[in-house]
């Protein structure tokens, strides 16, 4: 059977993939009344400020990739929205410390059938991760973000970091630590936003 497809962040998606995404939109929105998965403000613009935001980063990855690691997944941002887009159904490891925000995640995994391992731990405790992609999204600072990947990125892999306006203040506190290549690549959703692809990252102490 042809399936219609659309287009996401740029992406082209089947009609199964769009429906996923529409039901994920409506459990993120529901459980939010109960939960603090995003900010009540953006509930009215959950498709753009969520959805496509979290969308764009899937382009961005390498098409080899094996496994995925989201750092602080909260309410699946990117982490579910990769999960959903992603044809191959490759592992995606969810890493959330607050244990409803997991329910919430293993509910999501289990409606919609997706290849998800929700790992209920704070990051800092979380060893050997060996991932392929590294993804975070409005989680902590850019040094912070790094010495996470430099214990949980494969040799090989490539770090996904959404970030802000001040994106350019946190690479140059980043680099009095860390050697790393990055690209700067433009946010669909916010014009002073960007997403950091990050590789090579490596400490500048001895």
């Amino acid at each position: 059977m042809i399936q219609s497809s659309k287009r996401v962040a740029g992406l082209d998606v089947s009609r199964e993939t769009m429906e996923k995404l529409q039901s994920f939109a409506h459990l993120l929105e529901r459980w939010t009344k109960s939960i603090n998965l995003i900010a009540p403000n953006t509930v009215s613009e959950i498709w753009t400020r969520h959805i496509v935001d979290s969308a764009q980063i899937y382009q961005f990855a390498p098409a080899n990739w094996s496994n995925w690691t989201d750092l602080g997944s909260g309410g699946g941002l990117p982490g579910v929205i990769v999960a959903i887009l992603d044809r191959d159904d490759r592992p995606v490891t969810l890493i959330e410390s607050d244990q409803r925000k997991c329910l919430f995640l293993n509910t999501v995994r289990r409606e919609l059938s997706l290849n998800l391992n929700v790992l209920n731990e704070r990051i800092e405790n979380v060893q050997n991760a060996q991932a392929s992609i590294l993804s975070s999204r409005a989680l902590a600072s850019l040094p912070d973000l790094l010495s996470f990947a430099d214990r949980l990125l494969d040799a090989n892999g490539v770090a996904l970091f959404s970030k802000g306006a001040r994106y350019e203040e946190e690479l140059d506190q980043a680099k009095k630590d860390w050697h790393f290549d990055v690209s700067a690549h433009q946010s669909q959703t916010n014009s002073d936003a960007r997403i950091l692809e990050i590789s090579r990252i490596r400490s500048r102490e001895p």
